[in-house]
């Protein structure tokens, strides 16, 4: 398996999106990259806002990545029925992308519409903010208990704490039921 620096992959994929038009962010471990610290990730975690005419046009361009690709349009479609994931995995890679579809809820609609562009091997890829990523490793942190999620949120607040939306952050997380983690970040 040819060792592919996920860039690569993560530019090929957004342009595919950009072309089909569909809105997506970057989010998990390499948002984690832009607004944090470096780390490992083993995979590229995307959120999309797909509609149902889009998913045979995106098995197929993305099928066009590498000879042993997977994609389940199956899958896509199951989970866009029940507002889950599906996955594509690059054949010559083995890179995994995680697709989450958008979920109609506030916050989901909210930090869709907050993206941020970034320019990635000069390509303009668009990431989850700095605010939303906190706000979403807060909630997996809270389902799984997983250190990972406030390793990663501590580190953003790091890197990109004073350019924070404070107030933003504040309120979301209030709504979300994460407001006591956040304080205690805050905090320390």
């Amino acid at each position: 398996m040819e060792q592919k620096d996920p860039r690569h992959l993560l530019t090929e994929v957004s342009n595919i999106l950009q072309r089909l038009k569909i809105p997506y962010i970057i989010t998990g471990g390499i948002a984690v990259l832009v607004w944090g610290r470096p780390r490992f990730t083993a995979d590229i975690d995307i959120v999309v806002e797909l509609k149902f005419e889009n998913i045979n046009n995106l098995v197929k361009t993305l099928s066009l990545l590498g000879k042993a690709s997977y994609i389940d349009k199956d899958m896509i479609e199951d989970a866009f029925d029940r507002g889950g994931e599906f996955n594509f995995i690059h054949g010559e890679t083995g890179i995994k992308v995680d697709f989450w579809v958008l979920k109609k809820t506030p916050f989901e609609l909210s930090r869709m519409k907050r993206k941020v562009a970034k320019s990635i091997l000069n390509k303009k890829v668009y990431f989850v903010s700095p605010e939303d990523l906190i706000l979403s490793k807060l909630q997996w942190y809270r389902q799984s208990q997983s250190s990972r999620h406030m390793e990663d949120v501590e580190s953003v607040f790091k890197i990109s704490g004073k350019k924070l939306n404070m107030e933003y952050l504040k309120q979301w997380a209030r709504k979300l039921g994460v407001l006591n983690n956040l304080n205690k970040l805050i905090k320390s």
